[in-house]
């Protein structure tokens, strides 16, 4: 058993003794605005599309930083980042669903609701709580829940991030038309990054696929090994939380020396 496992395993016990009331999830996703196109953000920028992400501490990092949220969103959008991740989970990464909301606030980018789901009510929560786009971890879906997840995402209008650390993880997001693939340096069942193994499976997601590497990317250097790999886009989070220049930090991982425009 590890992270992952203990964490999905928990979550499915939970999800069963107090299930989401999907109607009135449903409801309340319906009424709001249509999702901003995430998939389309990631498409349509130069490589590197940067995906910058809110969160607040991790298992593998502890406490990372606490600045205020809105203004952390726009030092990222000022930067250059394209679409904004949110992590929710609330027992190991000290999230919010309301961080949601308050990105989506404070700057007009997609927002990705990184979390741990593994169940379609969450997508269907994820949507009411104004998320743009979700995160599909495949090693902690069957390929029949994966493909069901993808479905009701597609239904609401939402964009998927479906993310893989394995070849046999990578093989199973490949059954599905998931169009945005993350490949994931970390280990989520040790913790432990590989960043080697992750620009080593990069290039097996076909090139019709936007490839997105996750984790362990904090310098210039890392952007252009994963450009080289066959990335198009990059997710980065503690390097920028911990940052005292968010928005300079984008802007040195982007390539651009410009400076503000």
């Amino acid at each position: 058993m590890g992270f992952l496992t203990d964490l999905v395993d928990d979550l499915r016990r939970r999800r069963e003794r107090d299930p989401l009331d999907e109607s009135s999830l449903m409801r309340r996703a319906m009424q709001l605005p249509p999702p901003r196109p995430f998939e389309e953000a990631l498409r349509g920028a130069t490589p590197p599309a940067v995906i910058a992400e809110f969160k607040r501490s991790s298992p593998s990092a502890g406490e990372i930083a606490e600045p205020d949220l809105s203004t952390q969103v726009r030092k990222y959008r000022a930067g250059g980042a394209v679409a904004i991740s949110v992590l929710t989970e609330p027992t190991r990464f000290d999230g919010s669903l309301t961080d949601v909301r308050a990105a989506r606030l404070a700057a007009p980018l997609p927002v990705l609701r990184k979390d741990f789901l593994v169940h379609p009510a969450q997508v269907i929560e994820s949507r009411a709580t104004g998320a743009d786009a979700v995160l599909l971890i495949s090693a902690a879906l069957t390929e029949l829940e994966l493909k069901g997840m993808l479905a009701v995402a597609d239904d609401l209008g939402l964009d998927a991030l479906v993310e893989a650390h394995s070849e046999e993880d990578l093989a199973k997001v490949l059954t599905t038309d998931a169009g945005v693939v993350g490949v994931n340096a970390r280990d989520l069942e040790t913790l432990e990054l590989d960043l080697e193994r992750a620009l080593a499976l990069v290039p097996l997601v076909p090139r019709d696929r936007v490839a997105v590497l996750e984790s362990g990317v904090s310098t210039r250097e890392h952007v252009e090994r994963a450009l080289d790999a066959g990335a198009s886009a990059v997710l980065v989070g503690e390097t920028l939380m911990r940052a005292p220049d968010a928005e300079a930090t984008i802007r040195e991982l982007r390539g651009d020396r410009d400076g503000p425009r």
